[in-house]
């Protein structure tokens, strides 16, 4: 009976020692929405007709249309020396000297 009651004691010792449950961990919190994509930087505006121009990109250079005014628009291969003089109006094709193909079409 002795034995019995020791491991009684025992028992009722041991049995302050067992932790409790913990409750369980809340959810995590829902996803935020993501930012929204910065805006795009601005367009420069069209002032030589380039957009309309870039057909011919990936073309030979012969498919380019005589200008009807030539002070408005110029030729000139990528590799070609040519004036640096800035003209929001003139449309430039600029071609690779090696394959005549249009590899830019640009205002300037």
């Amino acid at each position: 009976m002795r034995k019995v009651l020791a491991f009684g004691v025992i028992l009722v010792a041991l049995s302050g020692c067992v932790s409790e449950p913990s409750a369980p961990a809340p959810p995590p919190p829902a996803p935020s929405r993501p930012a929204p994509p910065p805006p795009p930087p601005p367009k420069e505006p069209d002032h030589c007709g380039a957009a309309e121009a870039q057909k011919f990109v990936g073309r030979p250079r012969s498919e380019i249309p005589v200008p009807l005014k030539p002070n408005s628009q110029r030729v000139a291969c990528t590799t070609c020396p040519m004036t640096m003089d800035y003209r929001q109006d003139r449309l430039n094709f600029l071609f690779d000297a090696a394959t005549g193909i249009v590899k830019e079409v640009k205002c300037g």
